[in-house]
């Protein structure tokens, strides 16, 4: 890609042009070295945005809360960009679940950005290019940028290292799933949102999550809301407000950054490094075939590496 196309992305997604902001994540997406110089030059114009990570089991309505969060904070006079991010079709490579279908609503407005992103195999089941694609909103003066995963296994985990505040999204009668919630989720989350609250025996699955909890319930907020209607979302809202002013003001949203930056440079690592090396050993594979040893070039590949990154 030519250097004055890749000024005109930049100016495109600084400006707040859709269709620019679209061009600049696919390219983020496949991580290579014109994504990597789009990210540095977005990168001065990032770092404002509040990142919200949603996660939770199949089934508790976490696109309908995403939905009617994006309600409120236009409301607001916020632009509100959403990454939703879906298993991978073993048939296309794409987005299985197509999320912006859901909350079609807002395909019209200007202040919303909807994007579906497909996991495609990486380490982790979030997306690697996740948090790339957050830089991309960031710059383009979104805020908050929400991110909502597919809500099974390691995705759960992954939404740690990328958000700032983060909202596990549970429904009365889950009964026993509780206890098989991937293990520290329920820790982890900044906020616990108990969805479809007007549904029986509400109170009582909040008096369970809090036994769960047991000690860790003074640092934990619970919230009741029913996404459907509207009830407790006001509520919701003020404790992520009150979560970013807290991050903020102890000095904790410099931990969250580092974490995220990290996560970040273990994606790119992942796919600039690991996929060049795979490259290469594919085309040494000939010449194991005619007598070369591959378990030799591997340890001679590695120990290179290794001498690399001690310089």
């Amino acid at each position: 890609m030519k250097n004055e196309k890749i000024d005109d992305i930049i100016a495109g997604v600084l400006s707040g042009d859709k269709r620019a902001i679209a061009r600049a994540i696919t390219v983020v997406e496949s991580l290579d070295d014109v994504s990597l110089e789009i990210l540095e030059k977005l990168s001065p114009h990032t770092g404002r945005a509040h990142i919200l990570g949603i996660t939770g089991p199949p089934g508790v309505g976490k696109s309908t809360l995403i939905d009617r969060l994006v309600r409120e904070y236009r409301r607001l006079g916020r632009k509100v960009a959403v990454i939703a991010v879906d298993p991978t079709s073993p048939y296309t490579g794409g987005a299985l679940l197509g999320d912006r279908i859901r909350m079609q609503r807002h395909a019209t407005d200007e202040g919303v950005f909807i994007r579906s992103i497909a996991t495609r195999g990486s380490i982790g089941a979030l997306s690697r290019s996740t948090i790339q694609v957050a830089k991309v909103l960031d710059a383009a003066g979104y805020n908050p940028i929400i991110i909502e995963t597919v809500g099974a296994g390691q995705s759960d985990l992954d939404i740690i290292g990328s958000a700032h505040t983060i909202l596990l999204v549970l429904m009365p009668n889950l009964g026993d799933d509780i206890q098989a919630l991937k293990a520290g989720i329920l820790e982890a989350a900044d906020i616990i949102v108990i969805n479809k609250s007007d549904l029986p025996h509400a109170d009582t699955y909040k008096r369970i999550l809090e036994s769960v909890l047991e000690e860790d319930i003074d640092h934990k907020k619970i919230v009741m809301v029913s996404a459907l209607s509207g009830k407790g979302i006001e509520e919701l809202m003020k404790h992520i407000e009150a979560h970013r002013q807290e991050l903020i003001e102890s000095g904790r949203i410099k931990e969250k950054k580092k974490e995220i930056l990290l996560r970040e440079v273990a994606g790119v690592i992942e796919v600039l490094i690991v996929r060049d090396l795979i490259e290469k050993f594919e085309r040494e594979l000939e010449n194991e075939q005619k007598g070369s040893n591959m378990y030799k070039i591997l340890k001679e590949k590695i120990n290179k590496l290794r001498a690399l990154l001690r310089e």
